[in-house]
């Protein structure tokens, strides 16, 4: 498989993630690598992260407003333009028509060159992980709002009524593939992922020694699978995606 670790930048990115954290723990030093080389990144998060606890006296109306506090936080950090929040209710999110009517007027709102979701196909990862439906559904609906219904213009006409025109998206990464083809190296943005992640306190507690060792860890693992796979690599840490290229694209430049 033909694998690089020094992908395109991007223009115009447009993040599409199941809850609010998502981005964080997954992508977050990309976003801030790219926005740091002048691409603007939008972001929508699908569900409103009402569910995001186990705890007995936690009310989920509070909870919701609090993780989009925590997310309008950690996107000010890595510099993300706007965060758009669909609020479907967390834990049940499904790759409905609905939610794809909703992503493709994101897309063509935004018009971006590139789409950063989830893999759908990743239902586990090893033997000690189980991917949130949530999830699976969000990158579903995503990769079907960007294929074909962004760029089909009597797919939801209705939008034609809004002046959202169609738009073909250029490229898509999806992190969390099972066979990564596409390295960024995050060595010095990991710093600002980590911040970011911080802000979503609901979920990740105070120990904030322990989430900067567990972030680096992973991102140092990921590097060292870069470079196993190419024979070159990011110098420490990286984030691994499966990159499509849908059609060539016509802006930014090599990272």
């Amino acid at each position: 498989m033909p694998t690089t670790s020094t992908p395109h930048i991007p223009h115009r990115v447009l993040v599409i993630a199941a809850h609010p954290d998502d981005e964080e723990f997954t992508i977050a030093g990309t976003l801030a690598h790219w926005i740091r080389q002048g691409a603007e990144v939008f972001t929508v998060i699908c569900t409103d992260g009402s569910r995001g606890s186990n705890d007995p006296d936690c009310r989920p109306a509070e909870l919701a407003v609090i993780r989009r506090q925590e997310q309008e936080a950690a996107s000010a950090i890595l510099g993300v333009r706007q965060v758009i929040f669909l609020d479907y209710e967390d834990g049940t999110l499904q790759p409905t028509l609905e939610l794809r009517r909703d992503l493709t007027r994101q897309i063509r709102r935004f018009r971006p060159d590139t789409v950063v979701c989830g893999d759908p196909t990743m239902r586990f990862y090893g033997s000690g992980y189980v991917n949130h439906p949530d999830h699976r559904a969000a990158a579903d609906a995503a990769l079907d709002a960007v294929f074909p219904s962004a760029g089909t213009r009597w797919i939801f006409a209705e939008l034609l009524g809004e002046g959202l025109a169609p738009h073909d998206v250029s490229v898509v990464y999806l992190w969390g593939a099972g066979e990564p083809d596409t390295w960024v190296d995050i060595s010095d943005t990991i710093d600002l992922k980590i911040r970011a992640l911080s802000e979503h306190r609901s979920q990740v507690g105070q120990d904030w020694e322990a989430l900067s060792q567990r972030i680096r860890a992973r991102a140092a693992q990921v590097a060292a699978t870069c470079t196993e796979e190419s024979g070159t690599g990011p110098t420490r840490y990286a984030e691994a995606f499966r990159c499509l290229i849908l059609r060539r694209p016509t802006t930014g430049t090599a990272a």
